[in-house]
């Protein structure tokens, strides 16, 4: 992964097998303030409204992709899939009173089409496939609840690509988040926490994805990056982005 910045706004970039481009933004280069400076790209925060939506705008302009075409879902910690298309026109952009349809992962086989998930210490995963691409927001949930494996078997994954989230430094878990992954062998607790990046990747290999890069970077310790953990749940959201190339 390399970093790029644009008009003051930085991202941390990856590129899936010449087929996809995938970005990782981070909280710098935004108008926001307080706890939610400055990039903040959460509209479900308590950040004024005005300021996400300007947010938005910024990184998409400074990465180059069209706002209006991203496909995004309201995000619940499950395995849900939705199909790019399906979703209320203008989500990103100009969000109406109705929220997207429930989905944590976003799946497409259109070029140009951006996916888009928003985290703030889950993991954001680029899967690229031999029938499209899909992007996917990780939380141990719905890694338990195998979105993944979901998405590898609609799009049968080749390659991806982990970005920014919480690591074992700092993801302390209780006794049934370790039982959830009691399966995928050993060394994935230290102490008493999570290491989610490899529980990601060891899952990726079950599916048979073994391209896997991953930035390595903890969300919780690493400040240009929001983190609910750290910040005690007020805070804003960065994104995982990715899209096909025309």
């Amino acid at each position: 992964m390399n970093w790029n910045e644009k008009d003051g706004v930085p991202w941390l970039e990856a590129d899936l097998a010449g087929r996809a481009r995938v970005v990782f933004s981070t909280r710098d280069g935004g108008g926001s303030e307080g706890p939610f400076r400055s990039l903040n790209l959460g509209i479900l925060t308590d950040d004024d409204r005005g300021n996400v939506l300007e947010n938005r705008l910024t990184l998409s302009a400074a990465v180059g992709f069209d706002p209006e075409r991203v496909s995004m879902g309201r995000q619940i910690h499950g395995a849900g899939l939705s199909r790019a298309g399906t979703e209320i026109p203008g989500a990103w952009s100009h969000p109406g009173p109705d929220p997207p349809a429930e989905a944590d992962g976003q799946l497409t086989d259109e070029e140009l089409r951006p996916l888009l998930v928003l985290v703030a210490d889950c993991l954001p995963v680029a899967l690229l496939g031999e029938r499209g691409l899909a992007m996917l927001h990780c939380g141990w949930r719905g890694l338990a609840a195998g979105i993944i494996n979901a998405a590898t078997a609609e799009i049968g994954g080749v390659a991806a690509a982990i970005g920014p989230g919480i690591g074992p430094c700092c993801f302390e878990v209780g006794p049934e988040v370790e039982e959830s992954f009691g399966n995928l062998g050993p060394d994935l607790m230290q102490g008493r926490n999570l290491d989610l990046p490899e529980v990601t990747r060891r899952l990726l290999a079950r599916s048979g994805v073994e391209a896997v890069e991953s930035a390595g970077i903890c969300t919780f310790c690493d400040e240009r990056f929001f983190s609910h953990r750290r910040d005690q749940g007020r805070t804003g959201r960065q994104a995982g982005i990715a899209w096909l190339n025309g």
